[in-house]
């Protein structure tokens, strides 16, 4: 089985992803944030490194995706495959970071994968207000992620509601965390957790 959560930058993919893995014993897959040899050159210069940033993400999470479905294990995904090309792709084209012709190239590129790729069984959907997204991040203590702005993350917010509105790949869970804590909060976390076994048992 093959669980993902999506979310925007700072919505709590991670630490989730973590807490679910220790609690149903399942393979956890991290988001390739520490390795990733343009992370730091995008974040100074979006224009020159969009879309090799792009590219890198769109390769590594679709070997994940080959990788999942090649181990037999129940496997929980921190951040999709869709979302790169759902949401900060095109975002990076709309806001000129990226030009059309590198945005149709990595289209075309991402549209022949899907051809090939099974979406997860269940997605989790962080939602998280721009205010809630900030306060994570500032928490966290990224560099890089220090100059990240707030129009940026809003334009990102924007496109993340328009994508989950019209997701159809599979079952859907949608999660506010502007009115949980489940980091902090046992109880909160047990309630995420009821919501999953709730669509877990629908699976089989």
């Amino acid at each position: 089985m093959h669980i993902a959560i999506a979310g925007n930058i700072g919505a709590g993919k991670t630490t989730l992803t973590e807490l679910l893995a220790k609690h149903y014993k399942w393979t956890p897959h991290y988001e390739d944030v520490d390795e990733n040899p343009y992370l730091n050159d995008f974040y100074n210069d979006m224009q020159r490194w969009s879309f090799n940033l792009q590219i890198y993400f769109l390769n590594s999470r679709f070997k994940q995706i080959t990788d999942i479905r090649k181990s037999g294990k129940t496997i929980i995904q921190d951040r999709t495959i869709y979302e790169d090309a759902e949401i900060f792709a095109p975002n990076l084209h709309s806001m000129g970071l990226m030009s059309t012709r590198d945005f149709n190239n990595y289209k075309t590129l991402f549209d022949s994968m899907v051809n090939v790729i099974q979406p997860p069984n269940l997605l989790i959907y962080l939602r998280a207000s721009v205010p809630t997204l900030v306060n994570q991040i500032q928490k966290r203590g990224r560099e890089y992620e220090s100059s990240i702005r707030i129009d940026y993350l809003k334009q990102l917010n924007d496109r993340y509601d328009k994508w989950i509105n019209n997701y159809n790949l599979g079952k859907l869970l949608i999660i506010n965390v502007d009115d949980i804590d489940f980091t902090a909060n046992p109880e909160d976390l047990s309630l995420i957790i009821d919501k999953i076994d709730a669509q877990i048992h629908g699976l089989f």
